[in-house]
Parts: structure tokens; sequence; C-alpha cells
């Protein structure tokens, strides 16, 4: 039987941290899950790591429905969350829903929605449907072209405020966990001490209730620009499987991220 959501809240309420990976097919979906990995996420980064695309922007629906079937087919008890790509959630909610129920019945158990307070109202209207969110605020790649690039975010205290109104307010609309992505640390722990769900960090910091790495990051193999929160797991390994257990010690000892992967 899959893990349930509410494992998440527990282990959030009990400072367990919560390790989570990117997936895109059934044989990683396998490795991972014998490994210990709690969340798998297919991500909409498979367009640029399985794609080959400079964004996500291209990324479709049926791909997203592809790979988490495959997800689904490898794994038996990790957690699957899917994002929802771009051009389906930025639509009227009864349209999201219909873009998310897909998703749902390809194998996710949650769908990650990217976007602040805007999203608040179909955040509401999928949970109240029997939809779990991941709300994903701080840098939001499908807004890339709006954002002017990979930039932190929240470093003013303008942008802090708002980032601090945005993830209230999703909390408030129904989201069961929030991801930050390249926000400062302080922000990042403010944030996850004002909410009760869990929190999830890529470049945001120790102070989070989980950690995510894209799979190829985490194992050296990306041959794109190399973020500041990156780290290759793989380095000193024996094998693949190895490699990402070392990832959930250090994510489940507070070890990873450290001051070197923080903004």
């Amino acid at each position: 039987m899959r893990i349930t959501q509410d494992v998440f809240q527990k282990m959030r309420d009990d400072g367990e941290k919560i390790a989570i990976v990117t997936c895109y097919d059934a044989s990683f979906a396998t490795l991972l899950e014998r490994a210990g990995v709690d969340i798998l996420l297919v991500g909409d980064s498979l367009g640029n790591v399985i794609q080959g695309e400079e964004t996500t922007l291209p990324v479709t629906l049926d791909d997203m429905i592809y790979h988490t079937l495959c997800v689904k087919r490898g794994s038996s008890t990790a957690f699957i969350m899917t994002d929802m790509p771009f051009g389906t959630s930025q639509v009227s909610p009864e349209e999201t829903l219909r873009n998310a129920a897909e998703l749902m019945a390809a194998g996710a158990n949650m769908v990650k929605i990217e976007g602040g307070s805007l999203m608040a109202e179909t955040v509401e209207f999928l949970t109240q449907r029997g939809i779990p969110v991941c709300a994903h605020i701080g840098l939001t790649p499908q807004s890339v072209n709006q954002l002017g690039g990979y930039k932190v975010q929240g470093k003013t205290d303008n942008e802090a405020g708002q980032l601090l109104e945005d993830a209230v307010a999703l909390e408030q609309a129904g989201a069961g966990m929030l991801l930050m992505e390249v926000v400062p640390a302080a922000l990042a722990a403010q944030v996850t001490r004002t909410l009760s769900i869990p929190t999830i960090g890529i470049g945001a910091g120790k102070d989070c209730s989980a950690q995510v790495l894209v799979l190829y990051d985490m194992l050296g193999i990306y041959s794109g620009k190399k973020a500041r929160f990156m780290k290759n797991f793989l380095t000193g390994a024996g094998s693949i499987e190895e490699a990402v257990q070392n990832y959930i010690r250090a994510v489940k000892a507070g070890e990873f991220p450290g001051a070197e992967h923080t903004f």
C-alpha cells in the first residue's frame, strides 16, 4: 500500500525530515523506492533533463501523464507527486480540475501547482473536490520569462512579505504541502515556522520539512548549468543506489543542504 499524505504531516509534526527525488521512469522508481525515498516527484523538469529543452514550458499534459504512469508501474509504496505543466493550471478552476484528474488517474497521489495567492482559488477548488495539492512558490520555472531568469526570490522586504502572504493564503486554501524554490534560507525558515503543513525546499535552506533534488543533478549527470543548491551524491559512492541512500541520510540528519548550497 502506498504512503499517504497524513504520514508526511506526522513526520513534519515529529520533526522528521522528508526526502524527495524527481523520477520519470519505472526503473528509477523501483531503485529510489528501494533506497528509501519518501516521495517521487514526477517533475516537469523532464523537459530539461529528458527532452533537452531549455525550459519546462514545452512539456505537455500528455508528457506528464505518460511519465506518471511509468513511475507508478515501477513503484508500489512511494508517494507520487506530479507537476501540472505550463498552461494546465493557469486556466479556470474547472479546467484545472479536469487536467488534474487525468494526472490522478495516471497514478499521482498529489499534484503540484506553481504560483502564489493568485492560485488560491484554484487550490481551494481542487482540494474541496478530492485533489490533494502541493503549492509551489519562490522561483517558479514556468514563469521564467516573466521573472527574467532563474533568480533568487524574496530578497527584498517587500518580496519576502509577499512570499509569506502567498504561503499563508495557499495553506488556508487547502494546500497539503508547500514547495519553496531558490529563496533565502532565513525566509524559508520563517515560512516553515508560520505554516502547519510540510514545507519542501530546493535551494531554500535546511529548515524546511523536506528537501528535493532533481535526480540527474543528484547524480551529477545533467550537463546543463549547475545551480548553487545542487550536490553530486554519486561522488564517493559505489553505486547509484548508495548515492541515493547517502542523500537520504544527509537530508534526514539535517546535513543537506549545507551553507554552501544556501542563499
